[in-house]
């Protein structure tokens, strides 16, 4: 028998708290088929009619049969992607980020996975490098689509090299059979300077720009490089004038894609854009946004977002200091809204704080990679004002920066009141101003 999956979390008024399924059962089958993994437990519970075997911490087990209106949800979240654990990356990437961190870190940080599982249920990137021909097989026959891959280089020589792993040149093929499927398919390029730039990058877009409508994205991010390089292979960041050089090919391909397919199809990271002094491009450029969470298009959404609040904010406010942290590559654009914000709302002082990141380098600058220690470190005693800390700061789940601190830890540090802002702008105002726009509740 399947060791199953266990139950993570029970709905309020859901059929399964109905059923009294519990935290901490164990979900061992659906209609006498083994569970195994994530899929076997979405493809099951998905019909109308189905029976689950419940196995009670006890070891009492339940048969239980289950009746659903269309549309209707169990209400149960399983903990784990896999009762025999997660996929791992087989790879050695030259560029790893996991490979570029100190100890004393979240535990979950040093996880090297690489499980097509994760990259259909929560859109993680993998490689298809350690994919089995059965396991490939099932993704086609299941239809598990979209598929968020990493691809880097589409010539097998330059993909192995750059991974370190003979499997992963044979991505063209994988990627291909994928596509002739019906698979959908957002694709990144993690870019280095003198490895897969260049010609290497235009034939990769060309390349996957081919296989269109089955890749419906393609990201271009630069390489992320921390100070813990030692004994790793020798790399650098982009120039101010590569940066341009990528943006000017960008903005000739997503020109021809739109004119082929509706779409731009290709989306450069906002840091391409900070690093060659060009403004972010309009907001018509970035689609539907397909690659957000991979810091694809956020600058421009954000901007978006708060001009479209602008007319509602109030005139005047009583006397209201807040203190904003983010990373150095964002200072210029929170600098410019400071002042925008300040001259519109009297009574206000809003102060920018564009944090370093001495714990990873000062090379590495997203707001998202900052931590708490250097947080407390430079931002000194706020004598019990407000301070606002981007989600992107934290652990989805729980208030912990990147170094396991607490937000409560820096409130203490730095003597101040933390208000956590999602990547909104209209919730960036909100806090801001202290209360709600338009009807909308500050979180």
């Amino acid at each position: 028998m399947s060791k199953g999956l266990v139950v993570a979390a029970v709905d309020t008024g859901s059929i399964a708290e109905e059923m009294e399924i519990q935290v901490g059962d164990r979900v061992l089958a659906v209609n006498d088929e083994e569970l195994n993994d994530i899929i076997d437990f979405q493809f099951g519970v998905s019909e109308e009619e189905f029976t689950l075997l419940i196995e009670k911490p006890n070891g009492d087990q339940w048969e239980i049969e289950i009746e659903k209106a269309p549309g209707e949800f169990l209400g149960l979240e399983v903990e784990t992607i896999s009762a025999d654990g997660l996929k791992v990356c087989r790879n050695n990437c030259t560029f790893c980020f996991v490979a570029q961190m100190p100890k004393g870190m979240r535990r979950t940080l040093y996880d090297r996975d690489d499980d097509y599982r994760l990259s259909l249920t929560q859109g993680s990137f993998i490689t298809l490098s350690n994919l089995s021909e059965e396991e490939l097989e099932r993704i086609i026959s299941l239809h598990l689509s979209p598929l968020y891959i990493s691809v880097h280089a589409w010539d097998a020589e330059v993909r192995s090299r750059l991974m370190r792993n003979p499997h992963a040149g044979k991505l063209p093929e994988q990627i291909k059979r994928l596509a002739e499927a019906g698979i959908m398919i957002h694709a990144q390029v993690v870019l280095l300077p003198d490895h897969n730039d260049g010609d290497v990058l235009i034939e990769t877009i060309e390349r996957l720009g081919e296989l269109y409508p089955a890749v419906q994205s393609i990201a271009v991010v630069p390489v992320g490089l921390t100070r813990y390089r030692e004994q790793l292979t020798l790399l650098r960041g982009f120039t101010t004038e590569e940066a341009r050089w990528i943006l000017d090919k960008a903005q000739r391909w997503q020109k021809d894609f739109l004119a082929k397919t509706g779409l731009h199809l290709v989306y450069l990271a906002d840091e391409f854009y900070i690093l060659a002094g060009q403004d972010f491009p309009e907001l018509s450029v970035y689609d539907d946004f397909p690659q957000l969470e991979n810091g694809v298009g956020m600058a421009r959404k954000f901007i978006a977002e708060i001009e479209s609040g602008w007319d509602s904010l109030p005139e005047e406010v009583s006397e209201r200091r807040v203190h904003l942290i983010t990373g150095a590559s964002a200072q210029k654009l929170f600098e410019l809204w400071r002042g925008r914000l300040e001259d519109r709302i009297r009574g206000l002082k809003l102060t920018v704080h564009a944090i370093s990141n001495d714990f990873f380098g000062r090379s590495v600058t997203c707001a998202g990679l900052l931590t708490a220690q250097d947080i407390a470190h430079q931002l000194g005693d706020l004598l019990g004002e407000e301070f606002l800390v981007p989600r992107v700061m934290l652990k989805a789940d729980e208030d912990l920066f990147l170094d396991d601190q607490s937000v409560t830890w820096l409130e203490e540090k730095v003597n101040g009141k933390a208000r956590i802002v999602k990547n909104d702008g209209l919730a960036f105002l909100e806090h801001v101003i202290g209360y709600p726009l338009g009807g909308k509740t500050i979180e």
